[in-house]
């Protein structure tokens, strides 16, 4: 792989703000793909998220769950771990949108109506980190330092 290419994924800054931002948003986005892929936290698993994605208009349901699921659970640990925490938070951005559009949007924004106000919060926060990086304590800051 090109390491300017690499050095460009990996740049941070040595902001702890990267840290209060991915730590919490990390272990939402975990849990919630924990649900979808293996049932965990009350989910319906795989098999149960495919069908309710498919009730929608979501399809093919089982492999878009599949999708979904993948993204947030490795994402989530992804952004836990500070590794390649640009890119996880691109992808986990694109879910929230997806979300947000193809769920919560005809709801409004609250989420006591099943509205988007939640989704948004996690793309705002994807976005924050797919700009600012994984910042101090965080894998991608050990690799960068190492690769100067």
């Amino acid at each position: 792989m090109n390491s300017n290419l690499l050095n460009r994924l990996l740049s941070t800054n040595s902001s702890l703000t990267g840290l209060a931002l991915r730590i919490p948003t990390g272990i939402i986005f975990a849990a919630h793909g924990a649900q979808k892929l293996f049932g965990a936290f009350g989910g319906y698993g795989l098999e149960g998220t495919g069908q309710w994605m498919a009730s929608i208009g979501l399809e093919p349901g089982y492999l878009l769950a599949l999708g979904a699921g993948s993204a947030e659970f490795f994402g989530g640990i992804a952004l836990l771990l500070g590794l390649l925490t640009r890119p996880a938070a691109v992808v986990l951005a694109f879910t929230m949108l997806v979300a947000i559009f193809s769920v919560h949007i005809s709801n409004g924004l609250f989420m006591s109506n099943n509205g988007y106000e939640f989704g948004l919060a996690l793309f705002s926060i994807s976005v924050a980190l797919a700009f600012n990086g994984a910042g101090a304590i965080s894998i991608d800051r050990r690799m960068s330092t190492l690769s100067e």
